[in-house]
Order: structure tokens, then sequence, then C-alpha cells
């Protein structure tokens, strides 16, 4: 019998609640989830399902009113607030659709400021690795400004990937690119997990974006309706969605 690969992250029972009395609102209702080793899975549902909610809560910035979250071995519940500091800042990646870059500092040093932040004496030849894996080894110098979106998202996956996490957390990565910068995201994405073994879990509206993930969970009124293979087919998620009813 195979063995299951090691999950990097195991969710169970997760829910969370907003509000009380007549004002209470049910986000997440009794989620689980299982995210193993160098997977890539993207999330997708309607707004308001729950997809949010989820990202927030594995990465530490909300806690759930029940359930356990896990990451790399470690239960978020069971973590003092330095100690789950110490997992956000070292063992997550987190990529926003927004890049979050520093206006006045280059990509070298964009990449790199969470290792310095950390106090790690090789923050810039690390953050350069990466950002030439990336494919920016020539724009080390540049500032954002000085870089088109899709650019500017790579040097963000660089500094996400730049302190070795196991998990990459990335909200609508592609939602404010132009197409084909999107597909480009969405193939360094793939790259993240299929040749660098990193967990990938990605939310996004994009079906075609969807399609470049192992696997897609969809989601609505906080649950999980479905968690399907995907076969790199750029139609997989939208049947899928309308398998759903989601579409």
């Amino acid at each position: 019998m195979n063995e299951q690969p090691t999950p990097i992250v195991e969710i169970t029972g997760l829910t969370k609640i907003y509000g009380s009395g007549v004002a209470e609102v049910t986000a997440l209702d009794a989620v689980d989830l299982r995210v193993p080793e160098g997977q890539f899975i993207t999330v997708m549902g309607p707004s308001g399902c729950g997809k949010s909610t989820l990202l927030n809560l594995l990465g530490g910035l909300d806690s759930p009113t029940g359930g356990t979250i896990s990451i790399d071995g470690q239960a978020l519940g069971d973590l003092p607030d330095d100690r789950l500091t110490e997992l956000r800042r070292r063992r997550i990646g987190f990529v926003f659709q927004f890049f979050n870059l520093i206006p006045v500092l280059t990509a070298v040093e964009n990449a790199s400021l969470p290792l310095r932040l950390d106090g790690v004496k090789d923050a810039e030849e690390r953050a350069v690795a990466w950002l030439e894996r990336v494919g920016l080894g020539d724009r080390l110098h540049n500032r954002p400004d000085q870089l088109s979106g899709g650019q500017q998202q790579r040097v963000a996956v660089a500094r996400a990937l730049s302190t070795e996490p196991a998990l990459v957390l990335a909200d609508e990565p592609t939602g404010n690119l132009d197409s084909r910068s999107a597909s480009e995201i969405g193939e360094l994405l793939s790259q993240v997990s299929t040749e660098w073994g990193r967990s990938v879990l990605m939310v996004t509206h994009d079906p075609r974006i969807a399609s470049y993930a192992q696997r897609l969970v969809l989601m609505r009124d906080g649950r999980v309706v479905d968690d399907v293979e995907l076969d790199g087919s750029h139609d997989g998620p939208r049947q899928a969605l309308e398998r759903a009813g989601l579409l």
C-alpha cells in the first residue's frame, strides 16, 4: 500500500464565525483539507464563500472559532505568539494581488527584506539566487516603478521564496495583471511546486490560471463542495465549476 505524501497543511473541522446573534456570519463551516508537500492547489468559489478567510487562518493572521490547523507538523493553536510569528516568517511565504513591494527599494532589496529583518548574513546572495530563478537576473537593481506588473509579481514570488518556506499562500496573484503576465505567473507558481518542491495554495477567480494547479478545491457558503485533480487542461477548472453549479 502506497504511503500518502506528508501533508504540509492539515486542516480538520475548521470553522470561523464572525459576529453573534442575528449578526452572526459563518465564514467557514467545518472545513477539512490536506495539502501534501510540493502540491499546487487552487481554491475557487463565489465572493463570500470563505476563500480569503481560509488564507487568513492558514497564514496565522486570524484565529479560528473551531477546528485545527497544522502547518509543517505544528498546530497553530498550540503556539504562543512569538512561535507563531516565527513560523509565519520562516515557513510561510505570501504573494498578494498588489505585489506589496516597497517603492524606494530595488528588486534585490525587496526580495531580501524578510531575510535582512531576520538578521540573515547572506540575505542579498540568497535573494539574488531566487531572482535569477524567477527570470529577473537582469533586473536586480531596478525599483518597482521600473518594472512591469508581471516583473513586480516575480519579485514578490522571489521574496516569498527567499526564506525557503514550506508553504506559499497566493491571494489572487494574477488579479492585477494582463492576460500574458497572468499566464507567466501561473506557470511560475507551477514551477514553484513541481521543480522547487514548495506547497502552493492559491486563491483565484480565473479558471484559466487555476488550470496551472494540480488540484482544484471548490467552495460555497463556507464549505468545500468539491476537490478534484486537474490534468493541465485549460478547460478543467471551468468544467468543474459548471458541474458544481458555480458558473
